[in-house]
């Protein structure tokens, strides 16, 4: 899996049409990333409990980045610097289900604290490694991408 640079823009041309989600896989430093802040979900009864990247639904009229620095100043308090896309293999990201799919961003925090303040009960910051992001139970839909993630910070490590 690799990044790449992106604009923010979702793809209308995709055969599928799916609802755009945005997240961010937010790290202690964009240029040498050593740990990784997960959010656990307080909600739906289905995923609470399990551990995700923080992002949320585009708005009608927004922009892909525009929605993820929203989502990241609702949901964490927070105000990022984003980095590259980690790139699905959709256009549209990476599929969640049926009818969602999500686009992420490498992200590192520029200001505030982040805190569970909407859908979340706990923020951790874990270790970048495979072992440390294994031992969280992840919403099903997120496990490619920490692999991806895992996979593309072990080859800029190289």
């Amino acid at each position: 899996m690799h990044f790449q640079e992106n604009t923010g823009q979702a793809d209308a041309a995709s055969p599928r049409s799916f609802v755009q989600v945005v997240g961010a896989a937010i790290l202690d430093s964009l240029d040498r990333p050593s740990k990784l802040l997960a959010a656990r979900r307080s909600a739906p009864v289905a995923l609470a409990g399990l551990w995700e990247f923080p992002g949320g639904k585009v708005e009608p009229g927004e922009e892909c980045t525009q929605a993820l620095h929203r989502e990241l100043a609702e949901e964490l308090g927070i105000r990022t610097a984003l980095g590259v896309e980690v790139t699905g293999p959709l256009a549209q990201g990476w599929p969640l289900n049926d009818s969602a799919a999500m686009r992420v961003w490498l992200a590192e925090v520029t200001g505030g604290t982040p805190e569970p303040l909407e859908d979340h009960n706990e923020l951790r910051w874990v270790d970048l490694t495979e072992t440390a992001l294994m031992e969280l139970p992840w919403i099903p839909a997120d496990l490619p991408i920490v692999t991806a993630l895992l996979n593309a910070v072990d080859a800029g490590r190289a």
